[in-house]
């Protein structure tokens, strides 16, 4: 699950006008995306996108775009998502560990969009890692998010059992 939190100074786009975005991600040939945010250059999504991640060496990508009436949606940046630290983590399996333990610090450099560090973290015996990504190809914005692993399996699972005992 990819918890969209909001835009962080987002491009004004080409003719001066403030725009009305929403992100769009991709992984594989799966795509999701937010609601649109009507003229707002530090939008608050606060939306949790479910997105299934068929192989793990896969980067998930992110797309800021403007919703126009007439023509194509201008698009206000991009980003991509190494998920391999996270999913590194996920094989750890957090049960037992207490919240807020980390498993991985993950650095900004030219081969991410990372705006500063990121942690990789367990909570709730789930993994998480918050993150706040550079647009690339524009002058500035930025989008922060969080990633959260949803064992589908183990969910199903899991409510399986509740209702054979109800």
């Amino acid at each position: 699950r990819i918890w969209v939190k909001r835009g962080i100074n987002l491009v004004v786009v080409n003719d001066g006008h403030i725009g009305d975005p929403y992100v769009v991600i991709t992984s594989s040939k799966q795509s999701v995306k937010t609601r649109v945010v009507t003229k707002d250059i530090n939008p608050e999504w606060d939306e949790k996108l479910g997105i299934r991640v068929a192989n793990r060496s896969h980067s998930i990508s992110l797309t800021v775009h403007d919703r126009t009436k007439f023509k194509f949606d201008d698009k206000l940046g991009e980003a991509n998502l190494d998920i391999r630290p996270f999913f590194e983590a996920v094989k750890l399996n957090p049960n037992g560990l207490p919240n807020g333990s980390i498993s991985a610090r993950v650095l900004p450099s030219i081969s991410n969009c990372l705006t500063e560090e990121s942690s990789v973290f367990w909570e709730n015996g789930t993994v998480k890692q918050d993150m706040c990504l550079r647009l690339k190809n524009v002058e500035c914005g930025a989008i922060e998010l969080q990633l959260e692993w949803i064992n589908k399996f183990k969910q199903r699972r899991a409510q399986n059992t509740t209702h054979a005992v109800d």
